[in-house]
């Protein structure tokens, strides 16, 4: 079953090309292509298949991937680190949430919302030893650098954040604000 008629010219659009930049790809006629967005004709199936499939071609080839969309200043703590330090760099930096390592490896994360989960469970001053490994979250999901960005936004709806990784090497992150540069 192909996509409704309607997605062609959003695709067209979206991808930067034009009706006659389409129709050399596909074989068939600017005008026909033309009527086709206009609603004027119905293509055979045959037609709408390969345009379909042209314009699936070229939005694989210019999607944005994981690696185009991540925020590579990647700042992160480790494990036996002060909680009040950690909290501190993410106040300095204004962000949300802070990659846990242990040496080079992801161990876990701080978020805002498990920190304040945590300053309501504890008392002020319990919180003055604590090490950052004692209160963190589980590790968020690593992807490569090659991930399609889309198949990131529903996971990172999930996650809050994603960690961006290049040939094993965690080099960035994904929250949901970075998400939105698919859509400049």
């Amino acid at each position: 079953m192909l996509p409704r008629l309607e997605y062609i010219k959003q695709a067209r659009m979206r991808l930067g090309i034009t009706q006659r930049k389409l129709a050399g790809l596909t074989g068939v006629s600017t005008s026909m292509i033309n009527q086709i967005e206009s609603g004027r004709c119905k293509p055979s199936y045959e037609t709408a298949r390969k345009i379909f499939e042209a314009l699936g071609s070229l939005e694989g080839r210019t999607s944005m991937k994981a690696g185009d969309i991540c925020s590579r200043k990647l700042i992160s703590v480790q494990k036996d680190e002060q909680l009040h330090e950690a909290i501190d760099l993410m106040r300095l930096n204004s962000i949300s949430q802070i990659p846990v390592l242990d040496g080079s490896k992801v161990v876990g994360i701080l978020t805002e919302d498990g920190l304040a989960k945590i300053m309501v469970e504890r008392e002020e001053g319990e919180l003055k030893d604590v090490k950052v490994s004692q209160v963190m979250e589980s590790p968020p999901p690593i992807v490569d650098v090659s991930t399609p960005a889309k198949a990131l936004v529903p996971l990172v709806r999930f996650a809050k954040c994603i960690l961006v990784s290049e040939k094993g090497n965690v080099i960035g992150i994904v929250t949901i604000t970075d998400t939105l540069k698919m859509v400049e």
